[in-house]
């Protein structure tokens, strides 16, 4: 399968938004649309930070694992998931850069390392919807991050 990037500007700086991306457990806020039932393990930010949690979609809720497993300030996040009884594996990279005076462009991939093949007989529809899911994430990211705390 393709992978799938999706983007958005946050206004804040660079530093700002990593060190916030950095702790998993602040990815929560923004992806519990579609992840819920959250447990963090490991550190609490970069590289060994783990969850397990249940991604819900098409009516369905199904177990996932991921972990970080690269983290380069202030520039890139990689985390992998485990899913589908091992058989979904994927990437996640945060690759962020500077947009303007304070400012910075977040972009999120998603790539398949490994595919099972009902994922594969359906990749229009699956694309579709992480497509529109991260999107999702990725625009709630913006607005999270552009009210003041």
């Amino acid at each position: 399968m393709q992978p799938i990037t999706v983007t958005t500007v946050v206004q804040r700086p660079i530093d700002e938004v990593y060190d916030h991306l950095d702790v998993l457990g602040n990815h929560e806020a923004f992806t519990d649309h579609f992840m819920v039932d959250w447990e963090l393990s490991g550190p609490p930010r970069g590289v060994g930070a783990k969850l397990h949690a249940n991604v819900k979609a098409a009516g369905t809720k199904q177990p996932i694992d991921l972990e970080v497993y690269e983290a380069e300030a202030p520039t890139r996040i990689v985390e992998r998931t485990v899913a589908a009884g091992g058989k979904r594996i994927t990437r996640g990279t945060y690759r962020l850069e500077p947009a303007g005076d304070d400012a910075t462009k977040v972009s999120f991939e998603i790539a398949y390392e490994q595919t099972p093949l009902a994922d594969k007989l359906l990749a229009p529809v699956i694309q579709s919807l992480l497509r529109k899911m991260n999107q999702q994430a990725m625009d709630r990211l913006a607005a999270q991050l552009a009210t003041p705390a």
